[in-house]
Protein backbone atom coordinates (compact mmCIF):
# COMPACT_ATOMS: atom_id res chain seq x y z
CA UNK A 1 0.00 0.00 0.00
CA UNK A 2 1.33 3.12 -0.87
CA UNK A 3 2.42 5.72 1.87
CA UNK A 4 -0.12 8.40 2.17
CA UNK A 5 1.92 10.83 5.01
CA UNK A 6 5.34 12.43 3.67
CA UNK A 7 7.92 10.70 6.14
CA UNK A 8 8.36 14.54 8.06
CA UNK A 9 5.02 14.18 9.47
CA UNK A 10 5.96 11.90 11.84
CA UNK A 11 8.40 14.37 13.40
CA UNK A 12 5.51 17.01 13.09
CA UNK A 13 3.42 15.14 15.08
CA UNK A 14 6.13 14.24 17.53
CA UNK A 15 6.86 17.88 17.99
CA UNK A 16 2.94 18.81 18.48
CA UNK A 17 2.08 16.38 21.78
CA UNK A 18 5.43 17.40 23.52
CA UNK A 19 4.43 21.05 22.55
CA UNK A 20 0.58 20.44 23.74
CA UNK A 21 2.23 19.18 26.78
CA UNK A 22 4.78 21.81 27.38
CA UNK A 23 2.06 24.51 27.04
CA UNK A 24 -0.48 22.71 29.04
CA UNK A 25 2.01 22.56 31.46
CA UNK A 26 2.82 25.88 31.30
CA UNK A 27 -0.58 27.40 31.85
CA UNK A 28 -0.98 25.06 35.09
CA UNK A 29 2.19 26.79 35.98
CA UNK A 30 1.03 30.49 35.05
CA UNK A 31 -2.48 29.39 36.74
CA UNK A 32 -1.15 28.15 40.47
CA UNK A 33 1.60 31.45 40.22
CA UNK A 34 -1.30 33.73 39.63
CA UNK A 35 -3.85 32.31 42.17
CA UNK A 36 -1.56 32.21 45.30
CA UNK A 37 0.01 35.87 44.21
CA UNK A 38 -0.23 39.24 45.12
CA UNK A 39 -3.26 40.49 42.68
CA UNK A 40 -5.67 37.51 43.62
CA UNK A 41 -5.03 37.49 47.36
CA UNK A 42 -5.00 41.64 47.66
CA UNK A 43 -1.12 41.88 48.78
CA UNK A 44 -0.41 45.11 49.53
CA UNK A 45 -3.24 47.45 48.97
CA UNK A 46 -4.42 49.72 50.62
CA UNK A 47 -8.34 49.85 51.45
CA UNK A 48 -10.35 52.55 51.53
CA UNK A 49 -11.63 53.48 55.13
CA UNK A 50 -14.16 55.46 56.93
CA UNK A 51 -11.21 57.33 58.27
CA UNK A 52 -7.28 57.18 57.37
CA UNK A 53 -6.02 55.65 60.46
CA UNK A 54 -2.08 55.83 60.60
CA UNK A 55 -0.90 52.40 62.47
CA UNK A 56 3.01 53.97 61.73
CA UNK A 57 1.80 56.99 63.89
CA UNK A 58 -0.10 55.12 66.36
CA UNK A 59 2.61 52.64 67.49
CA UNK A 60 5.37 53.87 66.19
CA UNK A 61 5.11 57.42 66.80
CA UNK A 62 3.00 57.38 70.03
CA UNK A 63 3.89 54.26 71.03
CA UNK A 64 0.58 52.71 71.83
CA UNK A 65 0.50 49.02 72.66
CA UNK A 66 -1.49 46.83 70.37
CA UNK A 67 -3.65 45.73 73.16
CA UNK A 68 -5.51 49.04 73.63
CA UNK A 69 -6.67 49.22 70.95
CA UNK A 70 -7.52 45.43 70.16
CA UNK A 71 -9.01 44.46 73.78
CA UNK A 72 -9.84 41.03 73.18
CA UNK A 73 -6.70 39.84 71.31
CA UNK A 74 -5.44 37.68 74.16
CA UNK A 75 -8.44 35.93 75.17
CA UNK A 76 -10.62 35.50 71.65
CA UNK A 77 -10.64 34.37 68.63
CA UNK A 78 -11.37 37.88 67.23
CA UNK A 79 -8.62 40.76 68.10
CA UNK A 80 -11.60 42.85 68.10
CA UNK A 81 -11.91 46.75 66.32
CA UNK A 82 -11.90 49.38 68.92
CA UNK A 83 -14.94 51.43 69.90
CA UNK A 84 -15.31 55.13 69.36
CA UNK A 85 -15.27 55.42 73.05
CA UNK A 86 -11.59 54.19 72.79
CA UNK A 87 -10.81 56.50 69.77
CA UNK A 88 -12.23 59.75 72.03
CA UNK A 89 -11.12 58.59 75.26
CA UNK A 90 -7.88 60.64 73.47
CA UNK A 91 -9.74 62.25 70.58
CA UNK A 92 -11.68 64.24 72.70
CA UNK A 93 -8.38 66.41 74.06
CA UNK A 94 -6.31 66.28 70.88
CA UNK A 95 -7.22 66.96 67.31
CA UNK A 96 -10.74 67.98 68.84
CA UNK A 97 -11.67 69.81 65.30
CA UNK A 98 -9.94 68.17 63.21
CA UNK A 99 -12.04 67.43 59.53
CA UNK A 100 -10.80 64.20 59.14
CA UNK A 101 -12.00 63.06 62.53
CA UNK A 102 -15.47 64.24 61.92
CA UNK A 103 -16.72 60.69 61.10
CA UNK A 104 -15.37 59.39 64.61
CA UNK A 105 -16.93 62.57 66.63
CA UNK A 106 -20.07 61.78 64.55
CA UNK A 107 -20.22 57.94 65.53
CA UNK A 108 -19.74 59.02 69.17
CA UNK A 109 -22.24 60.83 69.77
CA UNK A 110 -24.92 58.81 67.91
CA UNK A 111 -23.92 55.63 69.53
CA UNK A 112 -23.28 54.27 65.34
CA UNK A 113 -20.27 52.33 64.82
CA UNK A 114 -17.52 53.00 62.07
CA UNK A 115 -17.75 50.06 59.49
CA UNK A 116 -14.49 49.45 58.76
CA UNK A 117 -13.16 47.51 55.71
CA UNK A 118 -11.24 43.96 56.78
CA UNK A 119 -8.07 44.29 55.45
CA UNK A 120 -6.92 40.82 56.72
CA UNK A 121 -10.47 39.12 55.47
CA UNK A 122 -9.61 34.90 55.95
CA UNK A 123 -12.48 32.83 54.36
CA UNK A 124 -15.46 31.36 56.53
CA UNK A 125 -14.10 27.76 56.34
CA UNK A 126 -10.91 28.42 57.92
CA UNK A 127 -10.97 29.08 61.72
CA UNK A 128 -8.08 31.47 63.57
CA UNK A 129 -7.41 32.23 66.45
CA UNK A 130 -5.89 35.04 67.58
CA UNK A 131 -5.29 33.88 71.85
CA UNK A 132 -4.09 30.99 70.97
CA UNK A 133 -1.27 32.04 68.79
CA UNK A 134 -0.76 35.16 71.33
CA UNK A 135 -0.71 32.90 74.39
CA UNK A 136 2.25 30.72 72.17
CA UNK A 137 4.58 33.29 71.36
CA UNK A 138 3.53 34.17 67.57
CA UNK A 139 3.83 38.11 67.64
CA UNK A 140 1.35 40.39 65.84
CA UNK A 141 4.11 41.23 63.27
CA UNK A 142 4.06 37.49 62.18
CA UNK A 143 0.92 37.90 60.32
CA UNK A 144 0.46 41.53 60.16
CA UNK A 145 3.92 42.75 59.44
CA UNK A 146 5.66 45.42 60.29
CA UNK A 147 2.44 47.32 61.20
CA UNK A 148 4.58 50.44 62.94
CA UNK A 149 5.92 51.27 59.84
CA UNK A 150 2.36 51.62 57.41
CA UNK A 151 1.33 54.60 57.21
CA UNK A 152 -1.86 52.89 55.88
CA UNK A 153 -2.92 49.55 57.01
CA UNK A 154 -2.50 46.85 54.08
CA UNK A 155 -1.58 42.86 53.98
CA UNK A 156 1.10 42.37 53.74
CA UNK A 157 1.30 38.36 53.79
CA UNK A 158 -0.65 36.00 50.98
CA UNK A 159 -2.66 34.55 53.93
CA UNK A 160 -2.87 31.31 51.29
CA UNK A 161 -2.76 27.70 53.24
CA UNK A 162 0.54 27.59 52.32
CA UNK A 163 1.88 30.31 54.06
CA UNK A 164 0.40 29.11 57.23
CA UNK A 165 1.60 25.59 56.69
CA UNK A 166 5.24 26.98 56.50
CA UNK A 167 4.70 28.52 59.90
CA UNK A 168 2.85 25.35 61.42
CA UNK A 169 5.64 22.72 59.97
CA UNK A 170 8.32 24.99 61.67
CA UNK A 171 7.08 26.69 64.67
CA UNK A 172 10.80 27.23 65.88
CA UNK A 173 11.00 29.38 63.31
CA UNK A 174 7.98 31.68 64.40
CA UNK A 175 7.76 31.34 68.21
CA UNK A 176 9.46 33.84 70.71
CA UNK A 177 9.54 35.51 74.20
CA UNK A 178 5.56 36.18 75.24
CA UNK A 179 6.84 39.57 76.42
CA UNK A 180 7.81 39.79 72.51
CA UNK A 181 4.21 39.14 71.15
CA UNK A 182 3.17 43.01 71.23
CA UNK A 183 6.84 44.74 70.32
CA UNK A 184 6.87 45.82 66.60
CA UNK A 185 10.36 44.71 66.41
CA UNK A 186 11.93 41.63 65.91
CA UNK A 187 12.71 39.19 68.35
CA UNK A 188 14.57 35.82 68.97
CA UNK A 189 13.05 32.87 67.81
CA UNK A 190 13.80 29.11 68.90
CA UNK A 191 13.01 25.35 69.54
CA UNK A 192 13.23 26.44 72.93
CA UNK A 193 9.96 28.79 73.29
CA UNK A 194 8.20 25.84 71.00
CA UNK A 195 9.16 23.12 74.00
CA UNK A 196 8.49 26.03 76.84
CA UNK A 197 5.22 27.02 75.78
CA UNK A 198 4.11 23.26 75.27
CA UNK A 199 3.68 24.23 71.63
CA UNK A 200 2.31 20.91 69.05
CA UNK A 201 4.48 19.02 66.84
CA UNK A 202 4.22 19.53 63.51
CA UNK A 203 2.29 16.67 62.23
CA UNK A 204 -0.65 18.05 65.11
CA UNK A 205 -0.51 21.70 63.96
CA UNK A 206 -0.80 20.69 60.36
CA UNK A 207 -3.80 18.50 60.65
CA UNK A 208 -6.70 20.16 58.82
CA UNK A 209 -8.55 20.00 61.68
CA UNK A 210 -6.48 22.36 62.94
CA UNK A 211 -7.66 25.10 60.52
CA UNK A 212 -10.93 23.71 59.44
CA UNK A 213 -13.82 23.00 61.92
Amino acid sequence: MAQIFHRSTNLLSKASIFGGLFIAIALIYVFATLSTGPYVNDQNVVREQPIPFSHEHHVRGLGIDCRYCHTAVEESAYAGIPSAKTCMSCHSQVWTNAEVLEPLRQAYRTGQPLHWTRVHNLPQYVYFNHSIHVTKGVACTTCHGAVNRMPLMFQQNSLHMTWCLECHRHPENYVGPKMAVFQPEESIKGEDFVKQYHVKNARKLSDCYACHR
